[in-house]
Order: C-alpha cells, then structure tokens, then sequence
C-alpha cells in the first residue's frame, strides 16, 4: 500500500500516445512541410505579439519564409460592444449577466489569409478568432485565467487582456462576464480539431502537445480518478494556513481563496513532474467526454458544466468575510444567465478558539432596519451590529453549514472552510464588508440592491439551525468504517457525505453513473483503487474527482489516525 506524503502542489498525469514538447522549435518541426496556412487560436490575456514573434523566429531557423496576420487587427470598430450582454439594470456597475455572443460576433469580415507562394512559405494567422480563418493547420495557445486574476490582484490588469479591446486597459469584470464565457464557448467548440494544444505560460519556450496525444491523454483522464492543479488567491480578509501548512507561497500576504476544484478555471497537468508539462482545461475533460466525466443524467440536466466545486476559504489569522448571500434560481437564471445557481456549504477543515460562521437570520431580524444600517454603513462608515440579524455559530471542526441560495452567511475570522458548493461563483451579493478599506483607501463595492432582491426572508431563528446546521446521519456501515450523510436539502441538488474510516480500514463504494467529488478532511490520507487496476493517493486537504465512468471504487485509509474524507455527489439530476 502506497504511504502517506505531503500536500502535492503540482498533481500531474503521463501523457497518453505522445509527449510533452519543450519550446518552438519542437513544435515548428512537427509542422508539414509545403506551402502552409497555420492558425493559432487562444485567449484575449496572451502577449499575442511574443508568441507570434517566438513562432515566427524558430520557423524561420527551419528555412521558411513566415508572413503574420493578427485577427486583431480586422476586428469590426463595435466589436466589444457586440460581445457584451445587456446589463439589468442598466446601471449596475457590479454585475453584468454572462455573455450569449460567439467569437465571429467580432468581425464583420473575417479575414481570407493569402496561400503562400513557395513550397517553403507559411502564413501564421494569430490570436482570439484565428480558427474561422480557414487554416491548413490549427494550433490553441492557452494561458490559465489564474494569470490574468493575479495581474487584477496587482493592480497590473495589462493593457489588451479583454476581448476586443486591443488598446485599452483591462477590465475584470469584463473579463469575468463577457469574455470568458465567449472564449470558453468558443475553445470547447474547435478542441476536437486542434493539432497542437500550447501552454502558453512562457512565450518563449512553451510546452505543447499534439493534438492525438492531447485528446488520447484526455479520454484516458476522463475514465479514472483525477486531480487538478490548486492555487490560492490573496484578498483583503485572507489568512495565512495554506501557507504555514500546505507551502504556499502568497500572492499578496495571505491564502485566502484556495482554488481545489472550480471548474471553469480548473487545469490537470500533463507531462513528467520533473519535465516540461501541459495545462490542461478541467472543463475539456467535460466537454470531450461528458457522460463518462458526469454521467448520463448529470449530463442531460447540466450540459458540460461540472456543477459542483471544492474551494477554501482560509481566515486563520485573517478577518471575517464580508457578509453576502447568492442570488436564488429564477434571479440568477433571468438576470444574470446563469442557468443554475449558487447553493453553498461550508465544511470546518480547521479553526482557532472563538472562531464562528455567520448563517441565517435571527428570530426577529427586520429587513428594513438592515437595509437603513448597510445604507448608513456605506453613507456614513457607521459599524453595523451584524449580531442582530444574522446568527452566530461555533465554528466546530468537522461540522457541516448549509447556504441555499438567498441566505445571509459568512466564514468568520480563524477558519479554514472547505466550501462544497454549486459551481457558480462570481455572484456574491455583499451587504456588509465591516468597514474595510482596500490598498488605495477604497470600501468595497457592496450590491447590496441585489443581496435585499434574493434574501430569504423565511427561514429563520430555530429553523435555521434545524436545517442549516444538521447533524450526521449514518447511511451505511461495516467493520471499521461508516458513511454519514452530513448535508442535504430538498432544495439542493447535491449532498454532502463523509466517509468515516479507521486506521488501515477500506470502504467500497460506486459511483452508480453519476461523479464523485473527495477531500481528506481529516488524518493522513488515503488511496483510490479502481477496478481497472488505477490506483491513485489523496493526502490531507486535497481533492479528487472520480469521474462517473468509473464505477466501482475502493477507498483506504493510510496512516495510523482516523481518516475522514468528504464526499459529494448530485443527488437530484
């Protein structure tokens, strides 16, 4: 049996019918030879100009004659405004809903690239749309919208990161609603097509891999258990556990946001751990092979969405969340175009003495009167008693919170939460952020308008902690391990289990055709056995999926402690 080990900061996974090519000159060589038109698609966040001018360099060292043409030079004048979605209301300067358009939408023309003339010759059409061009040849250049979400953190959005906006400064929260959605939409559409698939992190010497190996790699990944490549972003409240414990280095002064599994930004990494690799989009693995990734009836209500994430939130040393709720179905549905919404958990990883999660509404909490106290709050920097509407919970380790939709919530200071939750997450409807100022003396935006809209006004007092804060419930167990259904709602279309095991103990379990989704919780670690004879090691605090296609599955414990792992599955498809 495999012994426990560390959190591994880099997971990966060996290609499947190929290798991993280190730099341009690996990539050009692979090319055919004659007279060529090669397209080279990507994101709006790429230094386009660097990688065309490293492609351009090593293919010319070949001895061909390259002529370039940027597709961003033919944009249509109206571009970005083609692309962005109506905002409702059109005054709000939060939110905006998720962009419908498709990446043509930029032209009004696209671009017919002239053949070359000479055997030796190559045309290298470039960036976001060059796929429509008509090429011999497609290649997809990838950069992980971490990057991009770092430079925001810096005050460093660069200049043409948005989609259509060559020119202009970046804007994240186009970025967030427009461009990623069309861009997303657009690369799932071609990747069946692409020949060579570039992680384009370093321009100069990217690594790559062709397009049979990408997606004989991909098929393999998306039939046994996989994990993608955390991170964690630094913000205002973050604190400092992943980096004491896990080895984090942070961005910004702490380790707020611990990216496990969300995934729209989700990458696996491809190649050796000590070599070049590929980052791949999780979200490829769903969109390539969504019923052995999701399951049958997961795919039939969700598409190729993956609708459940694991993410931390990390207050150890830090301060309280700003207090928000998410916006119920037919809101998110109908204003922001999100077809599903935002249902939450909170599971306590870790706490210090004191530490507390803000949930739910006081017995007699009166929503006018927290209207006037977060207007008052943001007018006039007047502190509001939290305490009087929103109730307060011991942060116990171990113990489950529920957070449907519209309910008012926040982790507070000294936690370590793992948030089990709904896979949208750019909603948070923010009524209180205590009085915090940003790096430029700024407060916070807080869309408090949306927050009053979803609020749950129902359940409360009592009802809250009888449904909110439950208790678990056996479902199943054998010699040395049981299985606990600690979170589930009508209302909710996942739950949340734990699998209880003792030292050495195993637990057989099956997906049944539909996606598991685990995270040690507690002790060593564990194994995952497969019956295709995969095995693949889960130490404390990290995550796994297990794709529906795999069935039946054998969990063992490692280590001489108690192990819990946190298990979540869609229950209502």
């Amino acid at each position: 049996m495999p012994a426990s080990r560390s959190y591994d900061l880099r997971p990966s996974y060996q290609p499947v019918a190929g290798q991993v090519a280190a730099g341009w000159p690996a990539a050009v060589t692979a090319l055919p030879h004659g007279p060529l038109v090669l397209s080279v698609d990507g994101p709006a966040a790429l230094d386009w100009d660097a990688l065309a001018d490293g492609l351009a360099a090593a293919a010319r060292s070949t001895g061909r004659e390259v002529e370039l043409l940027d597709v961003r030079d033919h944009y249509a004048p109206s571009a970005a405004e083609r692309l962005t979605a109506r905002p409702v209301p059109a005054s709000d300067p939060f939110f905006t809903p998720l962009s419908e358009a498709g990446i043509r939408d930029l032209f009004d023309s696209v671009p017919r690239p002239r053949r070359p003339a000479t055997d030796d010759g190559m045309t290298v059409v470039f960036g976001p749309g060059a796929s429509l061009c008509g090429p011999d040849v497609l290649w997809y250049a990838d950069l992980p919208k971490r990057h991009a979400e770092a430079a925001v953190a810096k005050g460093e959005l660069p200049v043409g990161v948005n989609l259509g906006r060559p020119g202009e400064p970046g804007d994240l929260v186009r970025l967030f609603y427009t461009d990623w959605p069309v861009l997303d939409r657009h690369r799932d559409a071609i990747a069946g097509r692409v020949e060579r698939w570039i992680d384009a992190q370093d321009t100069a010497a990217p690594a790559s891999l062709d397009g049979t190996a990408l997606r004989g790699t991909l098929a393999h990944l998306a039939r046994g258990p996989v994990r993608t490549r955390p991170y964690f972003n630094s913000t205002p409240w973050g604190g400092r556990w992943a980096a004491s414990e896990l080895g984090f280095t942070p961005q910004a002064g702490n380790t707020a946001l611990g990216y496990e599994l969300i995934a729209p930004e989700a990458g696996v990494l491809v190649g050796e751990a000590d070599g070049a690799q590929v980052e791949v989009p999780f979200q490829l693995l769903c969109v390539l092979h969504p019923e052995d990734m999701l399951g049958e009836e997961v795919h039939r209500r969700f598409g190729t969405s993956f609708p459940i994430r694991f993410d931390y939130l990390d207050t150890m040393g830090g301060g309280n969340l700003s207090l928000h709720c998410h916006p119920r179905e037919r809101y998110m549905r109908e204003v922001f175009g999100w077809p599903y919404t935002q249902h939450e958990t909170y599971y306590v990883t870790a706490s210090e003495p004191g530490a507390r999660v803000l949930l739910g509404l006081t017995e007699h909490a009166d929503p006018d009167v927290m209207r006037r106290q977060v207007e008052d709050a943001i007018a006039d920097g007047a502190p509001m008693p939290v305490e009087d509407h929103v109730q307060a919970h011991p942060a116990t380790v171990g113990q489950l919170f529920m957070i449907p939709a519209g309910t008012p919530h926040a982790s507070g200071a000294g936690n370590l939460v793992l948030e089990v939750s709904a896979t949208p997450y750019l909603y948070s409807l923010r009524f209180y952020d205590w009085l915090r100022k940003d790096a430029a003396g700024a407060s916070r935006p807080l869309p408090y308008e949306h927050g009053f809209a979803n609020l749950d006004t129902a359940r409360r007092g009592e009802d809250v902690t009888k449904d909110l804060v439950q208790q678990p419930r056996t479902l199943r167990a054998g010699e040395g391990w049981r299985e606990e259904v600690i979170g589930a709602l009508p209302e909710m279309f996942y739950a949340v289990h734990r699998l209880v095991l003792a030292p050495d103990a195993g637990i057989a379990d099956d997906t049944a055709g539909r996606f598991h989704i685990l995270n040690v919780a507690s002790g060593r670690g564990a194994v995952i056995e497969t019956g295709d004879g995969r095995t693949h090691s889960l130490a404390f605090a990290e995550t796994l999926t297990v794709p529906a296609a795999v069935g039946p599955y054998r969990i063992r414990a490692l280590g001489s402690d108690e192990v819990h792992v946190v298990k979540a599955l869609v229950v209502e498809a």
